[in-house]
């Protein structure tokens, strides 16, 4: 027997959720689901709420397409749900999902394969918040949130500390703040498709990120054959040592004042934002696959054990 066809298959998109990254969460799951109706699949939407067990229980999908960002849909909780459930799954499993999440974690996975990377450490806020824990320039961010989420760049003519705001986790990242360009680069399949350069008015923060006209993608980015051999080498070695599946995207900065000993790694996204404009799909784009063959591929990449 071959394989059933797509009008077969029954795909739950797993969007919105309760992290931070909720409103991103819920526009990347419409536009994949949309995208997947028209690829000839049987949708449902689901936003991942505490009932999420049984919703899935009652919809017995054929694959859930994880369409979530931040804590619980990206750090390793649902996917063990899934794999409990025994339903295939896009992006990576457990293990890569929860090591990728934890950026300090991160970090010693890239050292031990050699990757550059910026220093850091692990500081209590409320430390963090009295007294320089490094010479600035430095960047201060939750360690287990995505999408520049709660991010503070202390400069190095700043009078003291950061005012860290009250809602903040009470163990925060503190990074030496890497002047320079912003790169990223998407891994499918074990293959790096190319650069994006990410230009932006200051920061690429959240509201860069996903307000219009917060930045602008050049793709493929206007940088040297080297710097771009060397994005897309470190992206699969990351890819490869997080032990990703699917779909990862690995951001980088360069200052290029420094050429390639200027690239840094930055951290590993393994549930890169999914509408049209999307960085990852950008250069899905740019090497001929269209979103619709893109959502596709995922959909038929799902598996359990990731």
């Amino acid at each position: 027997m071959g394989k059933p066809s797509r009008k077969a298959l029954t795909v739950a998109v797993l969007m919105g959720g309760p992290s931070a990254e909720r409103e991103v969460s819920l526009s990347t799951g419409r536009e994949c689901a949309a995208s997947l109706r028209d690829e000839g699949y049987t949708v449902v939407e689901v936003d991942a709420g505490p009932d999420l067990c049984a919703r899935l229980q009652e919809i017995k999908p054929d694959v859930a397409f994880n369409a979530l960002h931040g804590r619980w849909g990206e750090d390793g909780c649902v996917q063990g749900i899934l794999e409990w459930l025994h339903i295939p799954y896009t992006h990576s499993g457990v293990l890569a999902s929860a090591l990728a999440m934890d950026k300090e974690k991160t970090k010693l996975a890239y050292r031990a394969a050699g990757l550059p990377v910026a220093e850091s450490g692990l500081f209590p806020a409320k430390r963090i918040a009295r007294e320089h824990v490094m010479d600035p320039p430095y960047v201060v961010k939750p360690y287990n949130e995505g999408s520049s989420v709660g991010v503070y760049i202390v400069e190095e003519a700043a009078n003291g500390p950061p005012q860290i705001a009250e809602d903040m986790p009470e163990l925060l990242m503190v990074e030496a703040y890497v002047p320079g360009r912003e790169l990223t680069t998407t891994v499918i399949d074990g293959k790096a498709l190319g650069v994006t350069e990410i230009i932006s008015e200051g920061w690429y923060d959240y509201h860069a990120k996903y307000a219009e006209g917060g930045s602008r993608h050049v793709v493929p980015a206007q940088i040297p054959d080297e710097i771009t051999l060397d994005c897309l080498d470190y992206a699969l070695k990351a890819h490869e040592v997080l032990g990703c599946r699917g779909v990862s995207r690995t951001d980088f900065r360069w200052d290029e004042a420094r050429g390639a000993d200027g690239l840094i790694l930055l951290e590993t996204n393994t549930q890169p934002g999914m509408t049209p404009t999307s960085l990852a799909p950008e250069q899905a784009a740019a090497v001929g696959m269209t979103f619709g063959q893109l959502c596709a591929w995922m959909v038929e990449d799902a598996s359990c054990n990731r």
